[in-house]
């Protein structure tokens, strides 16, 4: 619930920012949905080094240092810088690939508050499938929640039927028993280049530390509530009203 309320402030902050009409010279760099790949010129499937060279390129040509009379080039050098710091490491070039919008137009004027709970909404669908997946290779558990969760169901309500609530609050109890130090480290990882992202879009300032706070809070409860939903789900797949 702390983490909820978080997320929810930085939303009603965001809801009052208003958006101005950026200058038609400056479209082309204030972006919603930033495509770290067009940012640097490369396809999807370019090289480590590719992508290297063309950062490097990039920043020689649009360093504010050569390019005193361009007002914008403090802005572009920082797009360049932002998105190098993502796909130029391949650890978190695998995570911003998860977690993309793929090649969309860009667009002049960005709502940080839709791209942040389309963030959300991603992660969320990555922590439901991977919990999905696991419950899916083993029936013989979920047949046995599933006694569980009847048993309790009818001593609360006094018949059989698949109440979310009871659900809900053991998916949450088992959910445990699943994960790995692995999952936990690559839900980490994921989170984090979610984060990098969001701060990339404008959705918080990269100074704002209690925004910035907020907003990992916010996708790690998204990411964490899809793992319970992943497990309701593999639940419901199976369950059968007695």
């Amino acid at each position: 619930m702390v983490h909820m309320t978080a997320c929810a402030r930085l939303r009603r902050i965001l809801a009052t920012v208003k958006v101005k009409r950026p200058n038609l010279h400056a479209i082309v760099f204030r972006v919603a949905r930033m495509n770290y790949y067009q940012v640097l010129g490369v396809s999807r499937d370019a090289s480590d080094e590719d992508i290297k060279k063309a950062y490097r390129k990039l920043v020689f040509a649009h360093h504010p240092d050569r390019n005193p009379h361009k007002t914008n080039a403090d802005e572009r050098i920082r797009e360049i810088n932002a998105a190098y710091e993502i796909v130029g490491d391949p650890e978190k070039r695998k995570s911003y690939d998860r977690l993309s919008w793929g090649d969309e137009p860009r667009a002049a004027a960005a709502d940080p508050g839709i791209i942040l709970k389309e963030m959300e909404q991603k992660l969320f669908d990555e922590g439901r499938k991977e919990l999905f997946a696991l419950l899916m290779k083993d029936v013989k558990r979920v047949k046995a929640e599933l006694a569980i969760i009847r048993e309790r169901t009818v001593a609360e309500q006094g018949y059989d039927s698949f109440l979310e609530s009871v659900v809900t609050v053991r998916a949450t109890e088992i959910m445990g028993d699943f994960i790995t130090e692995v999952m936990d480290g690559r839900k980490q990882r994921l989170v984090e280049v979610a984060v990098e992202m969001m701060v990339s879009q404008g959705v918080t300032k990269p100074v704002d530390e209690g925004g910035i706070r907020a907003l990992r809070n916010g996708l790690e409860t998204a990411f964490r509530q899809g793992r319970v939903h992943g497990v309701a789900s593999a639940l419901e797949l199976f369950y059968e009203r007695r």
